[in-house]
């Protein structure tokens, strides 16, 4: 089964339910998913730190003091 003909099949056993079953579906997945973008987002610097380098290949203090005096 696809993922379109699961959300129809889920749209479909949506209508069989009452609008207060509805609500209380509609609850339960908004939280869901606020708590996955949250843990989503739950980078720290610790695991950025260094996934640039090698990327420029200037020194990035030369490359501000570059840009400052070009202005």
């Amino acid at each position: 089964m696809g993922n379109g003909s699961l959300v129809k099949k889920i749209e479909k056993d949506l209508e069989s339910l009452s609008a207060q079953e509805q609500f209380e579906l509609l609850e339960r997945l908004i939280r869901r998913l606020r708590e996955k973008r949250h843990k989503v987002l739950k980078i720290g610097w610790q695991e950025l730190y260094g996934l640039g380098r090698g990327l420029w290949r200037e020194d990035a203090q030369e490359y501000v003091d570059t840009m400052r005096e070009e202005r």
